[in-house]
């Protein structure tokens, strides 16, 4: 018989074309989409095994998956391969037999003969044959054969090939073969189609049991290889984290302030790598950070020794120019004055600087007395004559008692005084009073109000540092930048509070929250150390 051609697989029923697929729509953004979907996972998901099981197990699903879909690609390809290959022979060997008996111009009798013997000879393999010549038609058994597609008879009518088409017909797998007939010709010359046309349909049931065969031995090995993939996952997760871990212990105890810290460095991996480098770091900032605290001490030391040595001259020097200062008259008289108050303001800023250099080495001392607040507030206005240049509001006599340091106080109060008449116009306010939190602790409240351009935002986060002046134009000013830092440390000395804002009508305020303790109790009864 002739050689064989096919077309096409083409399904019919409830189910789909078995060559079409959907196509895959193109993502909008891949790694948009990614951090979406990581973004709604849980944190606890979000650490180093999860996704290290999660990555595992995605490969091994993927490999899993990509080499069950080859082989069972495969393995389905050469089962009905090899099941087309065997009915095609075994139908043109049938119709090769019969053929030779069917006359040039069969009728509808020889048609039905032939697909009868045709039948016969494979009567126990489920065949169903048709037979078609001109108009005329015969079908072995009677009924239920498979109508071919259009494509499938006219290819069969124009060629002399064997042509086969597998269907599947209410959920079943079928295959139809449509063969047609020729008539031998001369040597040399191709052979002539008959227009006789020999259909068969045979059932795949037994190949479908095959495949499906294929795809739960596919589905077990791919269960084996995700749980050993779990197993795998887990082990090279508890080998990767436990150096992690130990870093991140490393460097908690570090933040902590123990730069002496190391990790133990074992094998030559990249983790080893990391945690050499780690060592490294930690060796040179420990070394720097030794050095910093050593020019840190010998800078206090040197500002102590410094200003230590100038506070004796400049004492007796303040002695000779208050007493030359009564006796000077006109230009002498006033370059004593300006040799006066330089020297002054220079005592000054040598008692601040010792007064900074004892913040920084600790030893500020707090020697606490039972006073009342009030009373010292009004004490430290007298004492600098500002009895016209500051609204007080305060509590009357022995309202508002607590165990603090009388001239530390003095120090607090008098500086932000000061500096609210320097910053704006008279007259500046200072209100004090009480504030009960809900836990039962009180706060003694000291407020001071100027009039002045208030503070910038800028300058605001500096506010309290030493040496900073909100203002580059007043760097010649009396203030050294000293006085709200030593304010703010002698107000943490006492466990207090300090704070700066602006007023909504212009102005700016300093408030002063010092905790309240009852008489014979609270940090250092009568005196404590920083």
């Amino acid at each position: 018989m002739n050689d064989r051609r096919t077309t096409r697989e083409r399904r019919t029923g409830p189910a789909a074309d078995e060559a079409s697929a959907p196509a895959a729509v193109p993502g909008a953004g891949p790694r948009r989409f990614l951090r979406a979907a990581l973004a709604r996972v849980p944190l606890p998901l979000r650490g180093l095994r999860p996704r290290l099981l999660t990555s595992f197990v995605l490969v091994a699903l993927a490999s899993s998956l990509g080499t069950g879909a080859l082989a069972f690609r495969e393995a389905r390809t050469g089962v009905l391969q090899q099941s087309q290959d065997s009915v095609i022979n075994r139908f043109r060997t049938s119709i090769d037999a019969v053929a030779r008996y069917i006359p040039p111009t069969p009728d509808q009798s020889d048609l039905q003969s032939a697909v009868n013997q045709v039948l016969y000879a494979n009567r126990s393999s489920g065949w169903r044959i048709m037979a078609t010549y001109g108009g005329h038609r015969a079908y072995a058994p009677s009924a239920g054969f498979t109508e071919p597609s259009p494509e499938m008879l006219r290819s069969v009518r124009e060629r002399r090939a064997a042509v086969f088409q597998r269907m599947n017909v209410d959920g079943r797998p079928r295959l139809v073969v449509g063969m047609p007939v020729t008539y031998a010709s001369e040597e040399g010359t191709e052979p002539r189609l008959s227009g006789l046309v020999m259909y068969l349909e045979v059932p795949q049931t037994t190949e479908e049991g095959y495949v499906e065969a294929m795809v739960s031995g596919i589905e077990r090995a791919t269960l084996v290889a995700l749980c050993l993939a779990v197993v795998l996952a887990l082990l090279a997760a508890s080998g990767v984290l436990r150096p992690v871990r130990a870093l991140r212990r490393a460097t908690r105890r570090m933040a902590a302030g123990h730069l002496d810290v190391r990790l133990d460095v074992t094998g030559s991996d990249e983790l080893a790598d990391l945690s050499r480098s780690f060592n490294e770091t930690a060796a040179e900032l420990e070394r720097t950070v030794r050095e910093l605290r050593r020019l840190e001490a010998q800078g206090r030391r040197f500002v102590a020794d410094v200003s230590h040595e100038l506070r004796t001259p400049l004492a007796a020097m303040s002695a000779v120019t208050d007493v030359l200062d009564l006796e000077g008259e006109g230009e002498t008289g006033e370059a004593l004055r300006l040799i006066s108050e330089g020297t002054n303001r220079l005592s000054g800023l040598v008692n601040d600087l010792m007064e900074i250099s004892r913040f920084d080495a600790g030893v500020a001392e707090l020697n606490r007395d039972e006073i009342d607040l009030a009373e010292s507030v009004r004490r430290t206005v007298a004492a600098r004559w500002w009895q016209g240049e500051v609204e007080m509001r305060l509590p009357g006599p022995g309202v508002l008692r607590a165990r603090v340091d009388p001239r530390r106080l003095d120090v607090v109060t008098a500086n932000l005084i000061g500096n609210a008449l320097r910053h704006g116009e008279p007259p500046a306010r200072l209100t004090m009073g009480v504030r009960e939190e809900g836990n039962g602790v009180a706060w003694a409240v000291i407020e001071v109000t100027d009039n002045g351009p208030g503070i910038s935002e800028e300058a605001m986060p500096h506010i309290f540092e030493r040496f900073y002046k909100a203002s580059t134009s007043r760097a010649r000013s009396e203030s050294s930048g000293l006085g709200l830092a030593i304010t703010a440390e002698n107000v943490r000395l006492h466990g207090g509070r300090i704070r700066a804002a602006n007023l909504p009508g212009g102005g700016a305020v300093f408030t002063v929250e010092l905790p309240l303790h009852p008489a014979g109790t609270g940090a250092g009864a009568d005196g404590g150390t920083r």
